[in-house]
Protein backbone atom coordinates (compact mmCIF):
# COMPACT_ATOMS: atom_id res chain seq x y z
CA UNK A 1 0.00 0.00 0.00
CA UNK A 2 2.80 2.43 0.86
CA UNK A 3 4.42 1.84 -2.53
CA UNK A 4 1.13 2.69 -4.25
CA UNK A 5 0.54 5.70 -2.00
CA UNK A 6 3.98 7.15 -2.67
CA UNK A 7 3.64 6.34 -6.38
CA UNK A 8 0.36 8.24 -6.61
CA UNK A 9 1.68 10.95 -4.28
CA UNK A 10 4.88 11.28 -6.33
CA UNK A 11 3.02 11.69 -9.59
CA UNK A 12 0.55 14.02 -7.93
CA UNK A 13 3.50 16.02 -6.61
CA UNK A 14 4.83 16.22 -10.18
CA UNK A 15 1.40 17.40 -11.28
CA UNK A 16 1.26 19.98 -8.51
CA UNK A 17 4.71 21.16 -9.51
CA UNK A 18 3.49 21.66 -13.06
CA UNK A 19 0.32 23.22 -11.67
CA UNK A 20 2.44 25.53 -9.56
CA UNK A 21 4.27 26.70 -12.67
CA UNK A 22 0.95 27.11 -14.48
CA UNK A 23 -0.44 29.28 -11.67
CA UNK A 24 2.71 31.39 -11.54
CA UNK A 25 2.32 32.00 -15.28
CA UNK A 26 -1.38 32.78 -14.83
CA UNK A 27 -0.55 35.26 -12.10
CA UNK A 28 2.20 36.93 -14.12
CA UNK A 29 0.15 37.09 -17.35
CA UNK A 30 -3.44 37.52 -16.15
CA UNK A 31 -2.71 39.15 -12.80
CA UNK A 32 -5.51 39.37 -10.24
CA UNK A 33 -7.97 41.47 -12.23
CA UNK A 34 -10.78 41.14 -14.75
CA UNK A 35 -9.21 38.44 -16.97
CA UNK A 36 -8.41 36.14 -14.10
CA UNK A 37 -11.73 36.76 -12.33
CA UNK A 38 -13.52 35.59 -15.50
CA UNK A 39 -11.25 32.58 -15.93
CA UNK A 40 -11.70 31.57 -12.27
CA UNK A 41 -15.46 31.14 -12.71
CA UNK A 42 -15.17 29.60 -16.20
CA UNK A 43 -12.88 26.82 -15.03
CA UNK A 44 -14.61 26.34 -11.69
CA UNK A 45 -18.03 25.51 -13.10
CA UNK A 46 -17.05 22.29 -14.93
CA UNK A 47 -14.72 21.37 -12.09
CA UNK A 48 -17.49 21.80 -9.50
CA UNK A 49 -19.80 19.52 -11.49
CA UNK A 50 -16.96 17.06 -12.05
CA UNK A 51 -16.31 16.88 -8.32
CA UNK A 52 -20.02 16.27 -7.63
CA UNK A 53 -20.77 13.74 -10.36
CA UNK A 54 -17.26 12.54 -11.05
CA UNK A 55 -14.36 11.93 -8.69
CA UNK A 56 -15.92 11.80 -5.23
CA UNK A 57 -19.31 10.29 -5.95
CA UNK A 58 -18.05 8.08 -8.73
CA UNK A 59 -15.27 6.48 -6.74
CA UNK A 60 -17.58 6.02 -3.75
CA UNK A 61 -20.13 4.10 -5.83
CA UNK A 62 -18.12 2.65 -8.70
CA UNK A 63 -14.97 1.25 -7.07
CA UNK A 64 -16.71 -0.98 -4.46
CA UNK A 65 -19.31 -2.17 -7.01
CA UNK A 66 -16.68 -2.84 -9.67
CA UNK A 67 -14.55 -4.69 -7.11
CA UNK A 68 -17.57 -6.80 -6.14
CA UNK A 69 -18.32 -7.67 -9.78
CA UNK A 70 -14.65 -8.44 -10.42
CA UNK A 71 -14.58 -10.74 -7.41
CA UNK A 72 -17.87 -12.52 -8.15
CA UNK A 73 -18.08 -12.59 -11.98
CA UNK A 74 -14.49 -12.22 -13.10
CA UNK A 75 -12.85 -9.79 -15.50
CA UNK A 76 -15.33 -10.15 -18.37
CA UNK A 77 -18.26 -9.42 -16.10
CA UNK A 78 -16.47 -6.36 -14.74
CA UNK A 79 -15.73 -5.12 -18.27
CA UNK A 80 -19.35 -5.55 -19.26
CA UNK A 81 -20.52 -3.70 -16.15
CA UNK A 82 -18.13 -0.78 -16.73
CA UNK A 83 -19.19 -0.64 -20.40
CA UNK A 84 -22.85 -0.26 -19.45
CA UNK A 85 -22.02 2.54 -17.05
CA UNK A 86 -19.76 4.22 -19.64
CA UNK A 87 -22.51 4.39 -22.27
CA UNK A 88 -25.14 5.64 -19.84
CA UNK A 89 -22.75 8.25 -18.50
CA UNK A 90 -21.83 9.45 -21.99
CA UNK A 91 -25.48 10.01 -22.92
CA UNK A 92 -26.20 11.94 -19.73
CA UNK A 93 -23.10 14.09 -20.05
CA UNK A 94 -23.88 14.98 -23.67
CA UNK A 95 -27.34 16.14 -22.58
CA UNK A 96 -25.85 18.20 -19.73
CA UNK A 97 -23.30 19.75 -22.09
CA UNK A 98 -26.01 20.74 -24.59
CA UNK A 99 -28.02 22.44 -21.84
CA UNK A 100 -24.98 24.22 -20.44
CA UNK A 101 -23.93 25.58 -23.83
CA UNK A 102 -27.47 26.70 -24.66
CA UNK A 103 -28.07 28.44 -21.33
CA UNK A 104 -24.59 29.62 -20.32
CA UNK A 105 -25.65 33.20 -19.45
CA UNK A 106 -28.35 31.84 -17.13
CA UNK A 107 -25.78 29.51 -15.55
CA UNK A 108 -23.45 32.44 -14.85
CA UNK A 109 -26.39 34.46 -13.49
CA UNK A 110 -27.15 31.60 -11.11
CA UNK A 111 -23.64 30.89 -9.88
CA UNK A 112 -21.86 34.26 -10.18
CA UNK A 113 -24.69 36.78 -10.28
CA UNK A 114 -22.43 39.51 -8.94
CA UNK A 115 -20.72 39.63 -12.33
CA UNK A 116 -23.86 41.19 -13.86
CA UNK A 117 -22.72 44.48 -12.34
CA UNK A 118 -19.62 44.30 -14.56
CA UNK A 119 -20.85 43.78 -18.17
CA UNK A 120 -17.40 43.22 -19.65
CA UNK A 121 -16.51 40.64 -17.01
CA UNK A 122 -19.86 38.88 -17.43
CA UNK A 123 -19.57 38.65 -21.23
CA UNK A 124 -16.01 37.30 -20.99
CA UNK A 125 -17.03 34.72 -18.36
CA UNK A 126 -19.84 33.44 -20.59
CA UNK A 127 -17.47 33.10 -23.56
CA UNK A 128 -14.82 31.28 -21.52
CA UNK A 129 -17.34 28.93 -19.88
CA UNK A 130 -18.54 27.77 -23.29
CA UNK A 131 -14.95 26.83 -24.05
CA UNK A 132 -14.28 25.01 -20.77
CA UNK A 133 -17.56 23.17 -20.09
CA UNK A 134 -16.82 20.20 -22.42
CA UNK A 135 -14.00 19.41 -20.01
CA UNK A 136 -16.66 18.02 -17.64
CA UNK A 137 -17.77 15.33 -20.11
CA UNK A 138 -14.20 14.30 -20.85
CA UNK A 139 -13.13 14.15 -17.22
CA UNK A 140 -16.17 12.16 -16.11
CA UNK A 141 -15.22 9.44 -18.59
CA UNK A 142 -11.61 9.66 -17.41
CA UNK A 143 -12.82 9.18 -13.82
CA UNK A 144 -14.71 6.01 -14.75
CA UNK A 145 -11.68 4.47 -16.41
CA UNK A 146 -9.45 5.62 -13.56
CA UNK A 147 -11.72 3.86 -11.07
CA UNK A 148 -11.40 0.60 -13.00
CA UNK A 149 -7.62 0.97 -13.20
CA UNK A 150 -7.40 1.72 -9.47
CA UNK A 151 -9.52 -1.35 -8.64
CA UNK A 152 -6.86 -3.45 -10.38
CA UNK A 153 -4.06 -1.76 -8.44
CA UNK A 154 -2.98 0.31 -11.46
CA UNK A 155 -2.62 3.88 -10.21
CA UNK A 156 0.02 5.46 -12.43
CA UNK A 157 -1.95 6.38 -15.55
CA UNK A 158 -4.89 7.81 -13.60
CA UNK A 159 -2.58 9.87 -11.39
CA UNK A 160 -0.68 11.16 -14.44
CA UNK A 161 -3.78 12.71 -16.03
CA UNK A 162 -3.47 15.89 -13.99
CA UNK A 163 0.14 16.25 -15.14
CA UNK A 164 -1.15 16.33 -18.71
CA UNK A 165 -3.68 19.03 -17.82
CA UNK A 166 -1.07 21.33 -16.33
CA UNK A 167 1.53 20.79 -19.03
CA UNK A 168 -0.98 21.42 -21.83
CA UNK A 169 -2.24 24.60 -20.16
CA UNK A 170 1.33 25.84 -19.79
CA UNK A 171 1.84 25.19 -23.49
CA UNK A 172 -1.28 27.16 -24.41
CA UNK A 173 -0.23 30.04 -22.14
CA UNK A 174 3.12 30.08 -23.93
CA UNK A 175 1.32 30.77 -27.23
CA UNK A 176 -1.34 33.07 -25.73
CA UNK A 177 -0.54 35.66 -28.39
CA UNK A 178 -2.39 33.45 -30.88
CA UNK A 179 -5.68 33.90 -28.95
CA UNK A 180 -7.91 36.92 -28.26
CA UNK A 181 -6.48 37.03 -24.72
CA UNK A 182 -4.53 34.88 -22.27
CA UNK A 183 -7.72 33.78 -20.48
CA UNK A 184 -9.03 32.28 -23.72
CA UNK A 185 -5.70 30.49 -24.25
CA UNK A 186 -5.87 28.97 -20.74
CA UNK A 187 -9.49 27.91 -21.30
CA UNK A 188 -8.74 26.14 -24.58
CA UNK A 189 -5.74 24.50 -22.93
CA UNK A 190 -7.99 23.07 -20.21
CA UNK A 191 -10.41 21.50 -22.69
CA UNK A 192 -7.73 20.12 -25.02
CA UNK A 193 -6.02 18.56 -22.00
CA UNK A 194 -9.25 16.67 -21.28
CA UNK A 195 -9.08 15.01 -24.70
CA UNK A 196 -5.49 13.92 -24.05
CA UNK A 197 -6.30 12.66 -20.54
CA UNK A 198 -9.11 10.48 -21.91
CA UNK A 199 -6.74 9.13 -24.56
CA UNK A 200 -4.23 8.19 -21.84
CA UNK A 201 -6.66 6.31 -19.58
CA UNK A 202 -8.25 4.57 -22.58
CA UNK A 203 -4.84 3.36 -23.73
CA UNK A 204 -3.87 2.27 -20.20
CA UNK A 205 -7.11 0.30 -19.79
CA UNK A 206 -6.73 -1.30 -23.23
CA UNK A 207 -3.12 -2.23 -22.52
CA UNK A 208 -4.10 -3.80 -19.18
CA UNK A 209 -6.89 -5.77 -20.84
CA UNK A 210 -9.63 -4.14 -18.76
CA UNK A 211 -11.09 -1.68 -21.29
CA UNK A 212 -14.86 -1.56 -20.93
CA UNK A 213 -17.05 -3.61 -23.29
CA UNK A 214 -19.62 -1.13 -24.54
CA UNK A 215 -23.24 -2.14 -23.95
CA UNK A 216 -26.50 -0.27 -23.48
CA UNK A 217 -27.30 -0.02 -19.76
CA UNK A 218 -29.71 -2.59 -18.35
CA UNK A 219 -31.12 -2.64 -14.85
CA UNK A 220 -29.05 -5.63 -13.73
CA UNK A 221 -28.47 -6.25 -10.01
CA UNK A 222 -24.97 -4.78 -10.35
CA UNK A 223 -26.18 -1.63 -12.12
CA UNK A 224 -28.98 -1.30 -9.56
CA UNK A 225 -26.47 -1.62 -6.73
CA UNK A 226 -24.29 1.02 -8.36
CA UNK A 227 -27.17 3.47 -8.82
CA UNK A 228 -28.38 2.86 -5.27
CA UNK A 229 -25.01 3.91 -3.87
CA UNK A 230 -24.42 6.65 -6.47
CA UNK A 231 -27.43 8.76 -5.47
CA UNK A 232 -26.42 9.34 -1.85
CA UNK A 233 -22.78 9.65 -2.94
CA UNK A 234 -23.67 12.45 -5.36
CA UNK A 235 -25.52 14.29 -2.59
CA UNK A 236 -22.64 13.66 -0.18
CA UNK A 237 -20.04 14.88 -2.67
CA UNK A 238 -22.27 17.82 -3.46
CA UNK A 239 -21.96 18.89 0.16
CA UNK A 240 -18.40 20.18 -0.15
CA UNK A 241 -19.13 21.52 -3.64
CA UNK A 242 -22.18 23.43 -2.39
CA UNK A 243 -19.85 25.19 0.02
CA UNK A 244 -17.48 25.98 -2.85
CA UNK A 245 -20.39 27.07 -5.04
CA UNK A 246 -21.34 29.43 -2.23
CA UNK A 247 -17.79 30.80 -2.27
CA UNK A 248 -18.12 31.43 -6.02
CA UNK A 249 -21.52 33.10 -5.69
CA UNK A 250 -20.56 35.36 -2.78
CA UNK A 251 -17.08 36.08 -4.17
CA UNK A 252 -18.70 37.32 -7.39
CA UNK A 253 -20.05 40.23 -5.33
CA UNK A 254 -16.55 41.25 -4.25
CA UNK A 255 -14.79 44.04 -6.13
CA UNK A 256 -12.65 43.02 -9.11
CA UNK A 257 -9.72 41.03 -7.78
CA UNK A 258 -11.65 39.40 -4.92
CA UNK A 259 -12.34 36.11 -6.73
CA UNK A 260 -8.71 36.02 -7.84
CA UNK A 261 -7.43 36.34 -4.26
CA UNK A 262 -9.48 33.28 -3.34
CA UNK A 263 -8.28 31.42 -6.44
CA UNK A 264 -4.55 31.94 -5.86
CA UNK A 265 -4.80 31.10 -2.15
CA UNK A 266 -6.77 27.98 -3.05
CA UNK A 267 -4.09 26.88 -5.52
CA UNK A 268 -1.45 26.89 -2.77
CA UNK A 269 -3.87 25.31 -0.31
CA UNK A 270 -4.61 22.52 -2.80
CA UNK A 271 -0.95 21.47 -2.95
CA UNK A 272 -0.92 19.33 0.22
CA UNK A 273 -4.56 18.41 -0.31
CA UNK A 274 -3.77 16.97 -3.75
CA UNK A 275 -0.43 15.39 -2.98
CA UNK A 276 -1.37 13.86 0.38
CA UNK A 277 -5.14 13.77 0.80
CA UNK A 278 -6.19 12.67 -2.66
CA UNK A 279 -3.28 10.23 -2.98
CA UNK A 280 -4.20 8.64 0.35
CA UNK A 281 -7.89 8.41 -0.54
CA UNK A 282 -7.17 7.03 -4.01
CA UNK A 283 -5.04 4.21 -2.63
CA UNK A 284 -6.94 3.55 0.61
CA UNK A 285 -10.48 3.02 -0.73
CA UNK A 286 -9.61 0.16 -3.13
CA UNK A 287 -7.31 -1.34 -0.48
CA UNK A 288 -9.97 -1.32 2.24
CA UNK A 289 -12.58 -2.64 -0.23
CA UNK A 290 -10.23 -5.48 -1.12
CA UNK A 291 -9.55 -6.44 2.51
CA UNK A 292 -13.24 -6.35 3.38
CA UNK A 293 -14.24 -8.36 0.30
CA UNK A 294 -11.66 -10.95 1.37
CA UNK A 295 -13.14 -11.10 4.90
CA UNK A 296 -10.24 -9.31 6.62
CA UNK A 297 -11.59 -6.22 8.46
CA UNK A 298 -8.44 -6.10 10.58
CA UNK A 299 -6.35 -5.55 7.48
CA UNK A 300 -8.65 -2.72 6.42
CA UNK A 301 -8.31 -0.99 9.79
CA UNK A 302 -4.55 -1.46 9.75
CA UNK A 303 -4.31 0.15 6.32
CA UNK A 304 -6.52 3.05 7.38
CA UNK A 305 -4.56 3.81 10.57
CA UNK A 306 -1.21 3.81 8.78
CA UNK A 307 -2.57 6.01 6.01
CA UNK A 308 -4.00 8.52 8.51
CA UNK A 309 -0.77 8.58 10.53
CA UNK A 310 1.32 9.26 7.44
CA UNK A 311 -1.15 11.86 6.13
CA UNK A 312 -1.10 13.68 9.46
CA UNK A 313 2.69 13.73 9.63
CA UNK A 314 3.01 15.10 6.09
CA UNK A 315 0.22 17.70 6.37
CA UNK A 316 1.12 19.36 9.68
CA UNK A 317 4.04 21.47 8.30
CA UNK A 318 1.69 23.02 5.72
CA UNK A 319 -0.81 23.79 8.48
CA UNK A 320 1.85 25.69 10.42
CA UNK A 321 3.23 27.47 7.34
CA UNK A 322 -0.17 28.63 6.09
CA UNK A 323 -0.96 30.17 9.47
CA UNK A 324 2.45 31.56 10.42
CA UNK A 325 3.98 32.81 7.14
CA UNK A 326 1.21 33.15 4.50
CA UNK A 327 2.47 36.52 3.25
CA UNK A 328 5.96 35.11 2.65
CA UNK A 329 4.45 32.23 0.66
CA UNK A 330 2.28 34.38 -1.60
CA UNK A 331 4.97 37.04 -2.17
CA UNK A 332 7.67 34.49 -2.93
CA UNK A 333 5.54 32.56 -5.41
CA UNK A 334 3.42 35.12 -7.22
CA UNK A 335 4.82 38.68 -7.05
CA UNK A 336 6.02 39.28 -10.60
CA UNK A 337 4.59 40.65 -13.82
CA UNK A 338 0.95 41.69 -13.38
CA UNK A 339 0.73 40.25 -9.84
CA UNK A 340 1.26 43.02 -7.27
CA UNK A 341 2.16 43.14 -3.57
CA UNK A 342 -1.40 44.18 -2.72
CA UNK A 343 -2.72 41.11 -4.57
CA UNK A 344 -0.26 38.91 -2.64
CA UNK A 345 -1.35 40.34 0.72
CA UNK A 346 -5.03 39.82 -0.13
CA UNK A 347 -4.38 36.19 -1.09
CA UNK A 348 -2.23 35.65 2.03
CA UNK A 349 -5.14 36.56 4.30
CA UNK A 350 -7.30 33.97 2.54
CA UNK A 351 -4.55 31.32 2.70
CA UNK A 352 -4.17 31.79 6.45
CA UNK A 353 -7.90 31.24 6.95
CA UNK A 354 -7.88 28.15 4.72
CA UNK A 355 -4.91 26.81 6.67
CA UNK A 356 -6.97 26.11 9.78
CA UNK A 357 -8.90 23.45 7.87
CA UNK A 358 -6.11 21.74 5.92
CA UNK A 359 -5.58 18.85 8.36
CA UNK A 360 -9.30 18.11 8.53
CA UNK A 361 -9.74 18.11 4.76
CA UNK A 362 -6.75 15.82 4.19
CA UNK A 363 -7.97 13.33 6.81
CA UNK A 364 -11.52 13.41 5.42
CA UNK A 365 -10.47 11.22 2.49
CA UNK A 366 -9.29 8.50 4.89
CA UNK A 367 -12.24 8.85 7.26
CA UNK A 368 -14.93 8.59 4.59
CA UNK A 369 -13.30 5.40 3.28
CA UNK A 370 -14.63 3.69 6.44
CA UNK A 371 -18.11 3.97 4.95
CA UNK A 372 -17.43 3.86 1.21
CA UNK A 373 -15.43 0.64 1.44
CA UNK A 374 -18.58 -1.19 2.60
CA UNK A 375 -20.82 0.56 0.08
CA UNK A 376 -22.37 2.94 2.64
CA UNK A 377 -22.68 6.31 0.93
CA UNK A 378 -25.80 7.41 2.84
CA UNK A 379 -24.07 8.16 6.15
CA UNK A 380 -21.33 10.35 4.63
CA UNK A 381 -24.07 12.10 2.64
CA UNK A 382 -26.06 13.03 5.75
CA UNK A 383 -22.94 14.10 7.63
CA UNK A 384 -21.73 16.17 4.68
CA UNK A 385 -25.06 17.96 4.38
CA UNK A 386 -25.00 18.75 8.11
CA UNK A 387 -21.52 20.22 7.80
CA UNK A 388 -22.56 22.21 4.73
CA UNK A 389 -25.50 23.74 6.60
CA UNK A 390 -23.10 25.09 9.24
CA UNK A 391 -20.59 26.06 6.54
CA UNK A 392 -23.00 28.08 4.39
CA UNK A 393 -24.59 29.75 7.40
CA UNK A 394 -21.17 30.81 8.67
CA UNK A 395 -20.19 32.13 5.23
CA UNK A 396 -23.23 34.38 5.15
CA UNK A 397 -22.42 35.58 8.67
CA UNK A 398 -18.70 36.24 8.04
CA UNK A 399 -18.84 37.58 4.49
CA UNK A 400 -19.69 41.22 5.19
CA UNK A 401 -17.30 41.87 8.10
CA UNK A 402 -14.35 39.83 6.78
CA UNK A 403 -14.79 39.45 3.00
CA UNK A 404 -12.82 36.70 1.24
CA UNK A 405 -10.97 35.50 4.40
CA UNK A 406 -14.36 35.04 6.06
CA UNK A 407 -15.43 32.65 3.30
CA UNK A 408 -12.23 30.64 3.73
CA UNK A 409 -12.67 30.50 7.52
CA UNK A 410 -16.15 29.06 7.10
CA UNK A 411 -14.79 26.40 4.74
CA UNK A 412 -12.21 25.39 7.34
CA UNK A 413 -14.82 25.24 10.11
CA UNK A 414 -17.13 23.10 7.98
CA UNK A 415 -14.31 20.65 7.25
CA UNK A 416 -13.67 20.09 10.96
CA UNK A 417 -17.37 19.49 11.63
CA UNK A 418 -17.43 16.97 8.79
CA UNK A 419 -14.35 15.11 10.06
CA UNK A 420 -15.46 14.97 13.70
CA UNK A 421 -18.89 13.63 12.76
CA UNK A 422 -17.48 11.04 10.33
CA UNK A 423 -14.92 9.81 12.84
CA UNK A 424 -17.50 9.65 15.65
CA UNK A 425 -19.94 7.54 13.64
CA UNK A 426 -17.18 5.32 12.23
CA UNK A 427 -15.66 4.65 15.66
CA UNK A 428 -19.10 3.87 17.09
CA UNK A 429 -19.67 1.34 14.31
CA UNK A 430 -16.24 -0.20 14.70
CA UNK A 431 -15.22 0.69 11.15
CA UNK A 432 -12.53 3.02 12.46
CA UNK A 433 -10.33 2.10 15.41
CA UNK A 434 -7.42 4.49 16.02
CA UNK A 435 -4.53 2.41 17.33
CA UNK A 436 -1.55 3.21 19.55
CA UNK A 437 0.68 4.00 16.57
CA UNK A 438 -1.76 6.63 15.31
CA UNK A 439 -1.98 8.29 18.72
CA UNK A 440 1.81 8.26 19.18
CA UNK A 441 2.24 9.74 15.71
CA UNK A 442 -0.28 12.48 16.49
CA UNK A 443 1.66 13.35 19.66
CA UNK A 444 4.95 13.55 17.78
CA UNK A 445 3.31 15.68 15.08
CA UNK A 446 2.02 18.12 17.71
CA UNK A 447 5.47 18.53 19.27
CA UNK A 448 7.18 18.96 15.90
CA UNK A 449 4.54 21.48 14.81
CA UNK A 450 5.11 23.59 17.93
CA UNK A 451 8.84 23.59 17.20
CA UNK A 452 8.15 24.66 13.62
CA UNK A 453 5.83 27.48 14.71
CA UNK A 454 8.45 28.70 17.20
CA UNK A 455 11.07 28.70 14.43
CA UNK A 456 8.80 30.69 12.10
CA UNK A 457 8.05 33.24 14.81
CA UNK A 458 11.72 33.86 15.67
CA UNK A 459 13.22 33.73 12.18
CA UNK A 460 10.75 35.75 10.08
CA UNK A 461 12.24 39.19 10.71
CA UNK A 462 15.94 38.15 10.45
CA UNK A 463 15.22 36.26 7.22
CA UNK A 464 13.42 39.30 5.80
CA UNK A 465 16.44 41.50 6.49
CA UNK A 466 18.85 38.96 5.04
CA UNK A 467 16.81 38.41 1.88
CA UNK A 468 16.66 42.16 1.21
CA UNK A 469 20.27 41.87 -0.04
CA UNK A 470 19.13 39.82 -3.04
CA UNK A 471 17.34 42.68 -4.82
CA UNK A 472 14.58 41.51 -7.17
CA UNK A 473 14.85 37.96 -5.77
CA UNK A 474 14.27 38.99 -2.16
CA UNK A 475 10.73 37.58 -1.89
CA UNK A 476 11.80 34.26 -3.37
CA UNK A 477 14.80 34.08 -1.02
CA UNK A 478 12.57 34.76 1.99
CA UNK A 479 10.41 31.79 1.09
CA UNK A 480 13.36 29.50 0.33
CA UNK A 481 15.15 30.31 3.58
CA UNK A 482 12.07 29.95 5.76
CA UNK A 483 10.91 26.84 3.92
CA UNK A 484 14.23 24.99 4.03
CA UNK A 485 14.93 25.95 7.63
CA UNK A 486 11.43 25.01 8.73
CA UNK A 487 11.56 21.68 6.92
CA UNK A 488 14.83 20.87 8.69
CA UNK A 489 13.45 21.78 12.12
CA UNK A 490 10.22 19.83 11.64
CA UNK A 491 11.98 16.82 10.14
CA UNK A 492 14.57 16.53 12.91
CA UNK A 493 12.04 16.90 15.73
CA UNK A 494 9.56 14.56 14.05
CA UNK A 495 12.07 11.78 13.36
CA UNK A 496 13.51 12.05 16.86
CA UNK A 497 10.04 11.91 18.39
CA UNK A 498 9.01 8.86 16.36
CA UNK A 499 12.18 7.02 17.33
CA UNK A 500 11.75 7.83 21.01
CA UNK A 501 8.12 6.67 20.80
CA UNK A 502 9.16 3.50 18.98
CA UNK A 503 6.97 4.26 15.94
CA UNK A 504 7.65 2.92 12.48
CA UNK A 505 5.26 4.03 9.76
CA UNK A 506 6.54 1.35 7.42
CA UNK A 507 4.01 -1.45 6.80
CA UNK A 508 4.27 -4.52 8.98
CA UNK A 509 5.22 -7.88 7.52
CA UNK A 510 1.56 -8.91 7.62
CA UNK A 511 0.45 -5.81 5.72
CA UNK A 512 3.28 -6.16 3.23
CA UNK A 513 2.32 -9.75 2.55
CA UNK A 514 -1.30 -8.74 2.03
CA UNK A 515 -0.25 -5.94 -0.31
CA UNK A 516 1.78 -8.37 -2.39
CA UNK A 517 -1.25 -10.57 -3.07
CA UNK A 518 -2.81 -10.00 -6.50
CA UNK A 519 -6.34 -8.56 -6.27
CA UNK A 520 -8.98 -11.28 -6.40
CA UNK A 521 -6.57 -13.84 -7.63
CA UNK A 522 -6.00 -11.78 -10.79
Amino acid sequence: MYKSLFSVGGITLLSRGAGFLRDVLLGAILGAGLLNDAFVVAQRLPNHFRAIFGEGAWNAAFVPTYSHVLHSEGLQGARRFSGQIFVGLLVLQLALLALALAFTPALIDLLAFGYRAYPEKFALTVALTRITFPYLLLMTLVTLQSGALNAHGLFTAAAFTSVIMNVVMIGFLAVAFLFPNAAAAASWGLTVSGVLQLALTTFAAWRAGILERFAWPEMTPNVRRFLTTLGPAVIGSAGVQIALFTDTIIASMLPTGGPSSIYYADRIYQLPLGVIGIAAGTVLLPRMSRFLAAGDPGGALHAQNRTMALSLALTAPFFVAFIMIPEFIMRGIFVRGAFTLDAADASAAVLSAYGFGIIAIVLLRSAVASFQAVGDTRTPMLISLTAVAFNVGLKLFLFKPFGAPGLASATAFGAWINLVLLASFAIRRGSMKPDVILWKTATCVSIASCALAFFALLSANPVERLAARFGHFNYLMELLLLGSGGALVYGVVMVAGLRIAGVELRPSARAAAKSAEPPYGG
